[in-house]
């Protein structure tokens, strides 16, 4: 169970903290800090590689007062899992945040140009000496999670949390990589629960955002059945008078394979429907009334029969 330096719960809902210090200044980032700490998330989610450093040192900032009620991510080695690069980036990074340890680290992305048993002999290292109380992967497919947690466990650490993407367009993880984490013992934190903002409806009426600007997040969002998904949320939140991103928040949250989705956004305005999220009660028939808005992956035997 992931818990605070304090002894509490970790909330299930996280805040992650990419918009710190980019489109979210210190003003709006504390403000959101605020938010989310009055509906109960205790659970920051940062990187080192997130607005070039400025979305740690402001986390930094806002927890230092608290520090032992808050359960502490971050990322490293986006671009490299060498023990030179974890531990350089992590060193940044702690300076950054003004801490001497984080609760929980993530490496960033897979690396298959590293021996594993050189990440993990790192990782093990740095839980040795009390500089993280959790090891992590994030963008991991099963089999690459499986295996890392095979190297893990003979250096006598493991992973506990793994970070992929998740929501009602991006729905890979219900293949595979959550019946691992429910058979294997792997809390999930997923991100992206809005879409880049696509499940917000905001597409439909404003060509502004993420999906326009960033060729990533375009190419990710892009195919006509994604927007046609999000229409079709809308259409459903309208019919029951909420906010179609809090549906979209709940949804992702309801799967009994997740410990909870990361919540965000570039202001508390835009971040309350998230929250709203929190406390939304989804009945089973609503549930399954929004999973048939978008396909459900085929089996990874394939078998579609079996579906």
């Amino acid at each position: 169970m992931l818990r605070t330096l304090s002894g509490d719960k970790a909330s299930r809902f996280s805040f992650g903290t990419m918009q710190f210090g980019g489109k979210a200044d210190e003003i709006e980032s504390a403000a959101m800090y605020s938010a989310c700490r009055e509906a109960g998330i205790n659970f920051y989610d940062t990187a080192y590689g997130y607005t070039e450093g400025l979305s740690e040192t402001i986390l930094g900032k806002l927890i230092a007062t608290e520090r032992d009620k808050i359960f502490l991510a971050t990322k490293c080695a986006a671009s490299g899992s060498s023990r030179e690069k974890i531990v350089a980036e992590f060193s940044e990074s702690r300076s950054r945040l003004a801490q001497a340890s984080v609760d929980l680290l993530y490496l960033h992305r897979w690396d298959a140009d590293t021996p594993l048993e050189e990440t993990f002999e790192t990782l093990a290292e740095l839980v040795e000496e009390g500089s993280i109380r959790h090891v992590g992967v994030s963008n991991f497919s099963a089999w690459q999670t499986m295996k890392a947690n095979r190297v893990a466990s003979s250096l006598g650490v493991r992973i506990s949390v793994l970070q992929p993407m998740y929501n009602l367009v991006k729905r890979q993880v219900e293949v595979e990589i959550l019946p691992m984490s429910m058979s294997e013992g792997f809390a999930v934190c997923s991100y992206s629960p809005l879409g880049g903002g696509l499940l917000t409806g905001k597409y439909g009426q404003s060509a502004e955002g993420r999906l326009v600007d960033d060729k990533m997040y375009n190419d990710r969002y892009g195919p006509k059945w994604m927007h046609d998904t999000a229409v079709a949320l809308g259409s459903v939140a309208k019919e029951i008078g909420v906010s179609p991103a809090t549906l979209a928040v709940a949804w992702t949250a309801r799967h009994p394979g997740l410990h909870g989705p990361i919540i965000s956004a570039r202001s508390a305005q835009q971040l309350a429907p998230s929250i709203a999220a929190i406390d939304f009660k989804m009945d089973d028939a609503l549930y399954e009334k929004i999973s048939a808005l978008s396909p459900r992956p085929a089996p990874a035997t394939d078998r579609l029969e079996e579906a």
